[in-house]
């Protein structure tokens, strides 16, 4: 049994912008998926410039094995880059699609 208050002290939060073609072939979905999978919390949405946004909460591991993940991201995209801003984590809860 996990400790809550130790695992949201441990949290890291990883804001991320991916460009490339990764508008239109499955993203934000595939993100929700695997962020899922990895009990990590956050949000997912693309941007008017053709960019995805994403923002990661979770343990440091999880978070980072996101960060990874989004450099391939779903089997249609084609990444060119991902930015990363580690910042304060805010405490999301759940992860979601934005629109």
């Amino acid at each position: 049994m996990t400790d809550d208050a130790s695992d949201a002290a441990d949290a890291v939060r990883a804001h991320v912008f991916v460009s490339g073609t990764v508008q239109g072939v499955y993203y934000r979905a595939s993100t929700r998926d695997a962020a899922r999978e990895r009990d990590v919390d956050g949000w997912v949405r693309n941007l008017d410039d053709g960019r995805v946004e994403a923002v990661f909460e979770g343990s440091e591991s999880a978070v980072e094995e996101m960060v990874e993940w989004c450099h391939t991201g779903s089997p249609a995209a084609s990444v060119e880059d991902v930015a990363v801003e580690y910042e304060t984590p805010e405490g999301e809860s759940g992860f979601r699609v934005q629109w």
